[in-house]
């Protein structure tokens, strides 16, 4: 609960931080927590025990790890960038592909490599893998989108979009809770609850309109909160039901490496549709803003949106603008959905350990 619920608390207490006194007062939080945490971690964290035969895996980690690299900075830079054409992302995308080449070669013929091949033997595990890769990438997702579309868009404080995102944690809160009281029916069913009500929420959210109420608002978070909640516990639990104990160790660790990952990726992923749909769509819609259009030759219609003068142009410009980039974060909603939902078939491959 703490892994999953500290993000959806901590935009609440930014928020009033941002707004009372300044938004680098959000990061100056962070110092004495990690203060705290390392204090707290020498008086109280002892170590369980040392297993001096096993050997970190080096041309394993560093591979894999190069390649994850270059795979963000390609997704992050790639709209900005040109994508291909840009000779910066050649290079990540060269890198990132001989990278993984000597992983996975690597991996397939050392005698202990970094990534064991012996865990995708286990159908539930990797099932389990894709399903966390996929509860990264809809688990913060609002929290990096709704900010700037209610403050850019919609002009709200920062704390009242602190408010409306804090909203997720009660709806956590409500989520693992409906998780423990339905922990002894099949997992399956609670997951499907979880995934169905998360993309409800990317669904609601994909219906946002320029006055749409902070009630609206709370509404679809809460949703998104209680479908994060209930999608966790039955997703661990199926992704381990079946592994061996003796590979545990190596499967949390990647369990969780995906989840982060998926993460990032989809948030780059996300704002890139914005970007992208946001200019499409303005595109089509400055075509439309000609003087053979014959409403906009009614100026007490249109008021300040005129093509007569240069203010009016510039206005008319704007609003274009806007309503374009509006279409593009309901895209990335859609997209947030559309990704939620796609996951439901994979249930069905879900094997469950008869008591």
């Amino acid at each position: 609960m703490a892994v999953v619920i500290g993000p959806a608390v901590a935009p609440a207490l930014g928020g009033y931080l941002a707004e009372a006194y300044d938004w680098r007062w959000i990061f100056y939080l962070i110092i004495p927590l990690c203060f705290a945490a390392f204090f707290l971690a020498l008086a109280f964290v002892r170590e369980g025990g040392r297993d001096g035969s096993v050997r970190l895996d080096w041309t394993g980690f560093l591979t894999l790890s190069i390649a994850i690299v270059c795979l963000q900075l390609i997704v992050d830079r790639g709209e900005r960038l040109g994508w291909l054409e840009s000779e910066e992302l050649v290079i990540y995308v060269c890198v990132a592909a001989l990278s993984f080449y000597v992983f996975v070669t690597h991996t397939a013929t050392a005698r202990a490599p970094f990534l064991n091949p012996v865990l995708f033997t286990d159908r539930n595990y990797v099932i389990g893998l894709v399903l966390v890769l996929v509860y990264g990438m809809l688990n913060f997702t609002p929290i990096t989108l709704l900010p700037p579309m209610l403050q850019g868009l919609k002009g709200y404080p920062d704390s009242l979009i602190g408010t409306l995102l804090g909203m997720r944690g009660i709806g956590m809160v409500i989520g693992f809770f409906l998780a423990s009281r339905m922990g002894g029916i099949d997992p399956r069913i609670s997951l499907c609850i979880g995934i169905v009500l998360t993309g409800a929420s990317g669904a609601m959210m994909a219906t946002f309109e320029f006055n749409v109420p902070p009630s609206q608002v709370a509404i679809a978070c809460v949703v998104q909160g209680i479908g994060s909640g209930m999608m966790w516990v039955p997703l661990t639990i199926i992704a381990f039901a079946t592994l061996p104990s003796r590979w545990l160790p190596d499967g949390a660790s990647i369990f969780h490496l995906l989840r982060n990952f998926g993460s990032s990726i989809f948030i780059s992923v996300s704002f890139m549709t914005v970007v992208r749909t946001a200019k499409i769509s303005y595109a089509g819609l400055v075509k439309q803003l000609t003087p053979l259009n014959e409403m906009l030759r009614f100026s007490f219609v249109t008021g300040a949106w005129t093509l007569d003068d240069t203010l009016g142009l510039t206005r008319l410009s704007s609003e274009a603008a806007r309503q374009a980039l509006m279409v593009g974060y309901e895209n990335a909603f859609v997209l947030y959905a559309a990704v939620c939902f796609a996951t439901l078939p994979l249930l069905l491959l879900v094997r469950v350990r008869r008591s």
